[in-house]
């Protein structure tokens, strides 16, 4: 059976894909990551068999893919082994060869479901969340009410192609063009679209229903645009500095912050004005 669950573990295949959806919006670079031998530790009550050698094994088939220090030891993060876990649950539970890991992979890292995985429905988890928190977790992130710099921060990895991003949010093949023309919509040299567009093209669908079009839609592009501006005026010293190993603020923090702030006076903006056309 595709859904047996190893005696020794609380962790099915589908908790494990819950699991890596969950960690998918986590930064990549986490000071003071975990090493391979603690990795191992983690791991080794819930996969005995497991040795450094076959998580090194693992990483020269493209499976994983941890950072390295400067020294050349191996730091992996919280998604890492998320991840290690996933690759390690399908091959005990599911007998899963190498390129099915890897079509399942792929499909997670780009927000989409995995057929016969994420789809199920009724399996009894001992750990993660329901399979729509899970798919949220992967392709959504920060709900529309958390704007924290903490959650602006995390930035989740979906590359979907025009068809699944329409599929995905309900856009039609024309409002689609339009929001692509007009710039609010771009894919990277790939020809795909990341977790952003995911937004964006969920919230331009979202307001279509208020009889919103595309094209009312630019001047959020021009404002964006220009706040981009500013802030990259701030931001750019910053990240010299850091290039530099100087010491400083970090970056991606400031950016967050920054992010927050301004979406706070944007909605405090707006609000007020609304208020007082009443």
């Amino acid at each position: 059976m595709t859904r047996c669950r190893s005696a020794s573990s609380g962790w099915s295949t589908t908790a494990a894909a819950r699991e890596l959806g969950r960690t998918a919006g986590a930064p990549r670079r986490l000071a003071g990551g975990l090493s391979i031998g603690a990795v191992l530790r983690r791991l080794e009550p819930d996969f005995p068999d497991l040795t450094i050698s076959k998580i090194r094994y693992l990483e020269t088939e493209g499976l994983i893919s941890p950072e390295r220090r400067a020294s050349g030891y191996r730091l992996f993060t919280e998604a890492d082994i998320a991840r290690l876990r996933f690759i390690l649950t399908a091959q005990r539970d599911r007998f899963w060869p190498h390129k099915v890991i890897k079509d399942a992979l792929d499909r997670l890292d780009r927000g989409l479901d995995v057929p016969g995985l994420t789809q199920e429905q009724g399996e009894d988890e001992g750990a993660g969340p329901s399979s729509a928190e899970a798919h949220q977790g992967a392709s959504h992130g920060a709900t529309l009410g958390d704007l924290s710099a903490a959650a602006l921060r995390r930035r989740r990895t979906v590359r979907l192609t025009p068809a699944e991003l329409r599929e995905r949010t309900g856009l039609d093949q024309g409002t689609y063009g339009q929001l692509k023309a007009f710039g609010l919509l771009r894919t990277d040299s790939s020809g795909r679209h990341h977790a952003d567009d995911l937004d964006v093209a969920s919230a331009a669908a979202a307001l279509a229903g208020y009889g919103l079009e595309a094209r009312h839609l630019r001047l959020f592009r021009v404002a964006a645009d220009r706040e981009i501006g500013l802030t990259e005026q701030i931001l750019e010293p910053l990240r010299r500095r850091h290039a530099r190993g100087a010491a400083g603020p970090d970056p991606g923090e400031v950016e967050a912050q920054l992010l927050a702030h301004s979406l706070a006076l944007h909605i405090a903006l707006v609000r007020s004005g609304l208020a007082q056309g009443r």
